[in-house]
């Protein structure tokens, strides 16, 4: 039973791996390492570990389509049930959040972080009744026919992007609700794909901000300019979608990796008491790489240019969800699994 458990476990992590989506593997709050939720796995786990990502239905590192953005699962991603515990953050510190590694570089896109109050515990919050205000969204940096984009930013901080914590916010218990929407098929109705992801917070602090928010079902409609989008055109005119971000917050903060020194595990109940820890040795600090432009006394803004390599397909074809044509493409257009799908003249992939 034991070496069928682990065949299957392995099996699943190797299906992982050469899927094109992702989810976020894990979080960073001052050197701390806390888990997020592995839907690729931990659903055939008997004893998955705990996390303090949200629960969700995602088998296939898949996303929600604009089609079903007034319903629940774009709260926070496909059949979501709260965390089992919590992070504690400061306000006005900063959270990492590492993605699997590579988020893949065809899927350009906004990136955007939310919070809700849960007015108790996160951990038996209804999602429904989550209102989220806008802590930051940043969506088109320059050029295009795709130009570079947000999510690129990400795939050169290593699939990790970092958000602050407003340090005006009020203490108390907060979902974050982090996403990203790739638009390399958003030109076609229905083509956009939503990747939410949730994480259960308590926020301390001195602060007294209580934002409004909007529930998560009004966040977007599948028609909003920012979301039924032609990425491959020039020049691009891109409005992030979602409400306005809240008062004394900047569209993104300098992307730069954050040192894990500790994993750490969720805080379960509702105090606040400290996290077990496992300290990590040897500490192995990675180089800071800033992505967010910068603007020189001519205001001309530069970003590193990002190359990554294309997504590798097997002997028989690409990989489910890689791409397999498009207007310039050069790669594999048979697939191993599933079929080449064209979603515009620019894109098409195995599904």
């Amino acid at each position: 039973m034991a070496a069928t458990r682990l065949s299957l476990l392995l099996s699943l992590s190797l299906a992982r791996l050469v899927s094109s989506h992702g989810h976020v593997t894990n979080i960073v709050i001052n050197g701390l390492s806390y888990l997020g939720f592995d839907g690729t796995s931990y659903p055939y786990d008997p004893n998955p570990p705990p996390s303090v990502g949200w629960i969700i239905d995602d088998t296939d590192n898949g996303f929600v389509q604009p089609s079903a953005f007034g319903t629940a699962d774009i709260i926070c991603h496909r059949s979501a049930k709260p965390a089992v515990g919590h992070a504690v953050v400061a306000a006005g510190d900063k959270i990492s959040l590492q993605w699997l590694v590579p988020w893949p570089d065809s899927h350009h896109g906004p990136v955007i972080d939310y919070l809700a109050n849960c007015n108790g515990p996160c951990e038996s919050v209804d999602k429904t009744k989550l209102e989220f205000f806008k802590i930051d969204g940043a969506g088109w940096v320059s050029g295009g026919n795709p130009g570079l984009w947000a999510s690129d930013a990400l795939v050169q901080n290593n699939s990790t992007w970092l958000v602050q914590i407003p340090a005006s916010i009020a203490p108390g218990n907060y979902v974050l609700r982090h996403e990203i929407i790739a638009l390399h098929a958003a030109g076609s109705v229905n083509g956009a794909q939503a990747y939410p992801q949730c994480v259960n917070l308590q926020i301390t602090g001195s602060g007294t901000n209580k934002p409004a928010g909007v529930p998560g079902t009004q966040l977007y409609k599948s028609t909003d300019p920012g979301i039924l989008f032609n990425i491959y055109t020039s020049p691009i005119s891109y409005v992030v979608p979602g409400p306005t971000l809240i008062a004394g917050v900047a569209s993104s903060v300098a992307q730069s990796s954050s040192k894990i020194t500790a994993s750490a595990s969720p805080v379960t109940g509702t105090g606040g008491a400290a996290p077990v820890t496992t300290t990590i040795k040897p500490t192995i600090t990675p180089t800071p790489v800033t992505t967010v432009p910068k603007t020189t006394s001519s205001t001309t803004t530069t970003l590193k240019t990002v190359t990554t390599a294309a997504p590798t397909a097997t002997a028989g074809g690409q990989t489910l969800y890689g791409q397999c044509g498009g207007s310039g493409w050069t790669g594999p257009t048979a697939c191993a699994s599933g079929k080449c799908s064209t979603l515009n003249a620019y894109y098409a992939q195995c599904q």
